[in-house]
């Protein structure tokens, strides 16, 4: 079995967010990045596929040469070879045009991909990927056994958890569930220097057409400052939530 994961290069939760170009760019000076999560889970879904079944996994990013290491990460975890598109993300219609390329010409059997990133939260690439490539498609994807041809997958839906059967190829959107983080890799030091040594292929975009441009970011507004009322004072807070607050 041929697996390709997917992975996107987006900023630490913990990085400090800023814009340039009068807020129509992401400030990404500062900013350190890391494996999509939604992504780890499924890389750490695929190794065990590797482990048991003998699968080869592949993994794929689209991008410029900074989305390096963080491929190199993965190979570290364990993946066999990287694949990098030489072209910056522009939009989920892009990204998935060149993904499907790459899945075409590699005939891989099962992709894996998160349900969505944690910057841009689109969550379109996986449905769009399997469209693109006419492939069954499996979202929100918390449980993934493969016997054959034959995959079994249970996904999260409004109120419970539904059960599916698909034949391969088949495209998931696989989130936490899929792996719990306890079962999450760090690289140690073996497979760091076993990187090295693997392939990272970069190929050239194709001619996509972006559909959507990000015309202005804005930040929240800030937190409002917080008023404290001594707890035995009940008519000073009564007071300010109805002449204040507005709430009573």
């Amino acid at each position: 079995m041929k697996i390709l994961v997917c992975i996107s290069h987006v900023p630490d939760t913990t990085s400090k967010i800023n814009f340039t170009d009068g807020d129509s760019k992401f400030d990404t000076n500062g900013v350190q990045f890391v494996i999509n999560p939604n992504d780890e889970f499924g890389l750490t879904r695929a190794m065990w596929f590797k482990e048991k079944q003998g699968a080869s996994v592949d993994v794929v990013n689209v991008g410029g040469a900074e989305t390096e290491p963080t491929l190199r990460k993965a190979l570290a975890i364990g993946a066999d070879s990287a694949i990098r598109v030489n072209a910056q993300p522009t939009d989920g219609f892009q990204v998935s045009k060149e993904l499907a390329k790459i899945v075409k010409e590699g005939s891989y059997d099962l992709v894996i991909a998160g349900r969505e990133s944690i910057d841009y939260n689109g969550g379109m690439v996986p449905g769009m990927l399997a469209g693109l490539i006419d492939a069954n498609f499996v979202n929100n994807c918390i449980s993934l056994e493969v016997e054959g041809d034959k995959a079994t997958a249970i996904r999260e839906i409004d109120g419970g958890k539904e059960t599916l059967t698909s034949s391969l190829p088949l495209v998931i959107g696989g989130q936490k569930g899929l792996v719990e983080e306890s079962d999450l890799r760090i690289p140690n030091m073996r497979g760091i220097m076993q990187a090295r040594k693997k392939p990272l292929n970069v190929v050239e975009p194709s001619e996509t057409t972006p559909k959507t441009e990000a015309v202005k970011f804005e930040k929240p507004a800030p937190k409002g400052e917080v008023k404290l009322v001594d707890p035995e004072n009940l008519d000073e807070l009564i007071d300010l939530l109805h002449n204040e607050a507005k709430v009573i």
